[in-house]
């Protein structure tokens, strides 16, 4: 019993606020976040309308998403999970997908998002050890992400995706400073939580296993890897082949059609979905472009895109952060924490980069990779320590670019409020 109860306690204090500066982080986040959210789900129809599968807003599927769990091949279990959550909401709103349903769905959305600010702000602190000022600086900067602050009202994938994703690499990082194995328990759990809810998340579960101490030194602790994996990979495939009653042909014709879909759009030169998009859009919003949608069934409806940037001071603020991030990442090339953030990351960009699928709309698959930038942010920190006029220019560069960051964001959001008052009352 004490054994288990020293369990629970550490689950418990690996996900929530454990200190009086995490918790005051949570708060700030879960009640900023919660004034937005419950603002638009109050007075705004757009986190949820039934007659609105998709696309409402920077092609998110929230209707699909919560009555579906969307695409079996892109996201394998996920069915499951957003049946537990949609019937959490309809309990609390009595059946009914009214203002009180879509209040929960924002707020449990507002949880994940502050949760993940938590996640990140522990690894500033306790993994890297950086400075409180430094990690506050850091963790306000990343707060006001486009990615996030859209998730935090957002009933998708990506909400839920972006909050495991985080919890997992601080779990894995503190299992790498203790020079421990990561159970296979917990790859089981990440592979099909992570790999569930977003397939091309899966390998990500298995990279820290890569840098194991001595993993390549000793046989057996090769083998027990391997073993580890394979348990975690078996558990993954046979409850998604039981999703789809071992159709596994299906997988196959299904992931070709998306694929064809969503990666051969040439309406935008691709150096700019690139820049504009995926690495930016995540972060800095850009301008929005309005459509016009209708859901097959004869309703007609408003839908909102993000456009290309339109300004060099947003090109500017793209190519310093990736400036800092790849001076963050050659500075610590062999720290094995750093490698195991950016092989992560590569992934993502050899899917949305180079393969090309979902270029054109990359923008809302931040919550897949957007907490990689204040982690290496807090690895550079980290590699001038002993520089106090590197952290000085560090520190000016960051506070510079979180006051443009907060005013360009600020007024974006003021365009997508005139959206909604427009056509979403």
């Amino acid at each position: 019993m004490p054994f288990i109860k020293t369990k629970i306690i550490n689950f418990f204090k690996l996900i929530f606020p454990s200190t009086y500066s995490e918790l005051a982080v949570f708060l700030f986040f879960i009640t900023c976040y919660g004034i937005l959210g419950s603002y638009i789900a109050f007075h705004y129809r757009i986190i949820f309308d039934s007659r609105i599968p998709w696309d409402a807003y920077f092609s998110f599927d929230n209707k699909s998403i919560l009555m579906t769990g969307g695409s079996f091949e892109r996201h394998p279990l996920s069915y499951y999970f957003f049946n537990w959550i949609r019937e959490f909401a309809l309990f609390i709103s009595d059946g009914k997908t009214d203002v009180t349903f879509r209040l929960t769905l924002a707020w449990l959305s507002n949880l994940m998002i502050s949760l993940t600010m938590v996640q990140v702000f522990k690894y500033l602190k306790n993994i890297i050890r950086l400075p409180q000022r430094v990690s506050v600086l850091i963790i306000l900067f990343f707060g006001i992400f486009s990615t996030n602050i859209i998730l935090s009202f957002t009933p998708e994938n990506f909400t839920y995706t972006l909050f495991l994703l985080t919890l997992y690499n601080y779990y894995a990082a503190i299992k790498l400073r203790k020079e421990e194995k990561t159970p296979a328990t917990a790859l089981s759990l990440a592979a099909i939580t992570i790999g569930g809810l977003t397939i091309t998340n899966f390998v990500k579960v298995f990279i820290p296993v890569l840098f194991e101490k001595g993993l390549f030194k000793n046989w057996k602790r090769s083998g027990n890897a391997v073993i580890r994996v394979f348990i975690a990979t078996v558990c993954y495939v046979l409850l998604y082949l039981n999703r789809i009653d071992f159709k596994y042909e299906n997988i196959f014709s299904k992931t070709n059609q998306q694929y064809e879909k969503f990666s051969n759009v040439q309406t935008m030169p691709t150096w700019d979905m690139i820049m504009s998009f995926f690495f930016g859009g995540n972060i800095l919003f850009p301008g929005f472009i309005m459509t016009d949608k209708h859901n097959m069934k004869g309703f007609a409806y408003k839908g909102l895109y993000m456009d290309l940037y339109s300004s060099a001071f947003s090109y500017l603020f793209i190519v310093i952060l990736l400036i800092l991030i790849s001076w963050s990442y050659l500075k610590n090339f062999k720290n094995k924490w750093v490698q195991v953030i950016m092989i992560s990351f590569f992934m993502d960009i050899i899917i949305h980069c180079i393969m090309r699928f979902g270029l054109h709309t990359s923008y809302i698959y931040g919550g897949h990779f957007v907490f990689i930038y204040p982690l290496m942010m807090g690895w550079l920190f980290y590699a001038y320590k002993t520089s106090p006029k590197i952290m000085s220019l560090l520190t000016l560069t960051i506070s510079l670019l979180f006051i443009y960051l907060f005013f360009n964001n600020g007024f974006r959001m003021s365009e997508f409020f005139w959206f909604m008052e427009t056509y979403y009352q």
